[in-house]
């Protein structure tokens, strides 16, 4: 007697092989029988006649670090098939903390300014009451919905180590030492890997780089060197901007094969008019792989509608002379907003020529998000066209309907209804073996866009809308292909033995609906949120986690730590 049975439906394993009518048995948390399973009974039957089972989609980019203090689900992410994460990226970590309090102030600030967490949230809802990694994993328990895994972020190991000389200099060799001895304690408590970047928009709120970008080049093959000692752990970098230059690849190539296990750069999104770029960008691949290395990059499968604000002001404060503007309080920008001087200066500082002129480009923007009541109405129309009605200026219509949101308004260019030929681009891209479908980025930039509906929007928009590619592909992509970059044990396919990592969904409707504003952060922020339309039940660990498109009160998900839960990743 199984404790679960799904009964006739259309199988899709994850490996790529074409569907099959069938059933499958769970017991505990596994799978314990797949086929024509007659007479068969269990505690709980489902028929899922005419619809696809699935294995839970694996998200290997995620910021849900902080996130897992205030909601165990982890939405809304298993919303949308997602049965598996991984946190812990761009060298943006928690833990450690070390013995210094000051460490925990410095990365909170720094994951509010780079990752557009609320600082309010950060201080409210994390608990920051942890020295090592191994008490943070124990801070954490085991009351997740889904499975999670954390990463040993650079930019922490940094600060614990060398204090505030980690935004100054590069290190010495003591302070290397120590750095290694520090991440090595973090892959023995179980640490998926080791993650940093040395992207130039990654600076911290005091007008510095945040600490990773201060390293040398022997410093980060020193770190991933220590991957090398342990079991299933892998590595996140973002090395650059823009295309690659040889010492990038080079770089990466070396990282990898110093760490003996895969490296995937973020992030690579692509349209018609950028293929060329992107498939430029994929040669690191091939020069890890002469040098024996695997080098994958993360590719984002859709096009990401930014949520401008004024309140948080991420994307806004790259524009002349705004940065002051945006990392001053609400009440300061408030009082500048409200002063005519300030307010033209401001926008005579964004009018200037420079990369993000169409930024401020104030007319063409939508109004995305409001909540005042004299504002009523002007969701979904221009600026253009509310300064029609005020007979305002754009920027004064804007600022205007701002205030009255207590400067919670979202705004930005929407993403229309893109040609097939940046989806057939996209689709190109998936199916390269350099090339991983990912960068969700769910837990961050919580109120600029939202990409933790990936999975959910590739599938409506690429295989139900467009038939560029069959489902089963798709669902492999999403499964089995990041699954085995990261080593996970037993999971990504429906095979008999593999944990119930399950999802039942509907793909004649599957898709994301659209982006909305919630206000269910710690002390009442907002995030930008998205549920799914066609999944219908998803189960992790055997256990159903959401039915209909709801939360259920489980909470099977498991605290993934290297080696146990995972293996070494294939390097070809």
């Amino acid at each position: 007697m199984f404790d679960l049975l799904i009964k006739g439906a259309e199988i899709i394993d994850g490996t790529g092989s074409s569907r099959f009518i069938g059933d499958v048995g769970v017991s505990g948390d596994r799978i314990l029988d797949i086929g024509k399973l007659n007479g068969a009974t269990a505690t709980q039957t489902i028929e899922a006649k005419g619809k696809v089972l699935a294995p839970g989609f694996v998200d290997v980019h995620t910021h849900l670090d902080a996130q897992v203090f205030w909601d165990d689900t982890l939405s809304p992410s298993p919303l949308h098939g997602v049965t598996t994460v991984i946190g812990g990226n761009c060298g943006f970590t928690i833990a450690p903390l070390g013995d210094d309090p000051s460490v925990g102030d410095y990365l909170m600030r720094m994951l509010s300014r780079v990752e557009g967490m609320p600082l309010k949230c950060l201080q409210e809802g994390v608990p920051w009451n942890w020295r090592s990694t191994s008490e943070y994993f124990d801070a954490i328990g085991e009351n997740l919905s889904i499975n999670a895994g954390f990463k040993i972020g650079h930019s922490a190991l940094r600060r614990v180590v060398m204090g505030a000389a980690s935004t100054e200099r590069e290190c010495t060799a003591e302070e290397l030492g120590a750095m290694q001895e520090l991440l090595r304690e973090g892959l023995e408590a179980g640490g998926i890997g080791f993650s940093s970047s040395w992207s130039r928009t990654h600076n911290d709120p005091f007008g510095k780089m945040v600490p990773s970008r201060y390293a040398n080049r022997e410093e980060m093959i020193s770190l991933c060197s220590v991957l090398s000692e342990f079991e299933g752990t892998s590595v996140e970098f973002i090395p650059s901007l823009g295309p690659f230059e040889p010492w990038a690849m080079e770089l990466m190539s070396d990282m990898s094969v110093a760490a003996n296990s895969p490296l995937n750069w973020n992030v690579l999104n692509v349209n018609a008019r950028t293929l060329e770029a992107g498939k430029a960008k994929l040669e690191a691949g091939d020069v890890a792989a002469a040098n024996g290395g695997k080098v994958v990059a993360l590719t984002v499968p859709m096009t990401l509608a930014l949520h401008l604000n004024f309140l948080g002001g991420f994307v806004l404060d790259a524009l002349p002379e705004w940065e002051n503007f945006i990392l001053s309080s609400k009440e300061e920008k408030l009082a500048a907003l409200r002063d005519p001087d300030t307010r033209k200066a401001l926008d005579d500082n964004a009018q200037q020529d420079g990369p993000l002129r169409n930024v401020a480009h104030w007319g063409a923007k939508t109004i995305f998000h409001t909540k005042a009541p004299e504002n009523a109405g002007y969701v979904g129309k221009t600026v253009y066209e509310i300064s029609e009605i005020t007979g305002e200026s754009p920027w004064n219509t804007l600022v205007d309907i701002a205030i009255a949101d207590d400067l919670e308004t979202s705004f930005g260019n929407p993403v229309n209804d893109e040609p097939d030929a940046d989806w057939e681009a996209r689709v190109e891209i998936w199916r390269d073996s350099r090339a991983v479908i990912g960068a969700s980025d769910a837990g961050a930039h919580l109120d600029l866009f939202l990409s933790s509906n990936y999975s959910t929007y590739m599938l409506g928009e690429a295989v139900r809308k467009r038939s560029l590619l069959p489902l089963e592909e798709a669902i492999h992509l999403l499964t089995e292909v990041p699954a085995n970059l990261y080593g996970l044990r037993d999971r990504g396919t429906l095979t008999k033995g593999s944990f119930a990592d399950m999802i039942i969904l509907d793909e004649s409707t599957v898709g994301s609906n659209p982006i909305s504003v919630r206000n269910d952060l710690p002390l009442g922020a907002q995030r930008l949120f998205a549920d799914a339309a066609g999944i219908e039940s998803v189960f992790c660990n055997g256990k159903e986690i959401v039915k209909q498109g709801d939360f259920t009160d489980a909470r099977p998900g498991t605290l993934l730590r290297s080696g146990t839960h995972t293996e070494n990743p294939s390097l070809d």
